[in-house]
């Protein structure tokens, strides 16, 4: 199956769409804090992508360069990516909507690093990490 990842606006409707997930409201794991911070204009540079079905938002990542000099997990150091959070909503798991925004990601042939979230760990060791 084919999905089509868009890169989210920074918006008071992606701000909408993101109370619908289940990290809504734990400020650690809620991309909401980020998007509120970032809120400045609807075609802002955004580290928001998603996958929509119909016009549902079901999977979400926030994706960050970091400059090599900030760089304390690569040797030599290199600019990377962090996938800081990723999310698909309960009823769309299962279906290849993480491992889609997980291969967008590797498509930018940077090094990524991540933290598991709490029962994530198997799908991260799946995906290579």
């Amino acid at each position: 199956m084919d999905y089509k990842i868009e890169q989210l606006k920074i918006n008071y409707k992606t701000l909408e769409e993101f109370k619908k997930f289940k990290e809504y409201g734990l400020q650690e794991l809620s991309m909401l804090v980020d998007l509120e911070a970032n809120i400045i204009e609807n075609d802002s540079n955004s580290p928001f992508y998603g996958i929509y079905f119909g016009d549902k938002l079901v999977a979400r990542m926030s994706v960050y360069q970091v400059n090599a000099k900030y760089n304390r997990y690569f040797e030599p150091p290199v600019n990377y990516l962090e996938i800081w959070k990723l999310e698909v909503l309960p009823e769309y798991q299962g279906k290849g909507y993480g491992t889609a925004l997980v291969e967008f990601a590797k498509g930018f042939n940077m090094p990524i690093k991540t933290n598991p979230r709490i029962k994530s760990r198997s799908f991260w060791e799946k995906m290579g990490f």
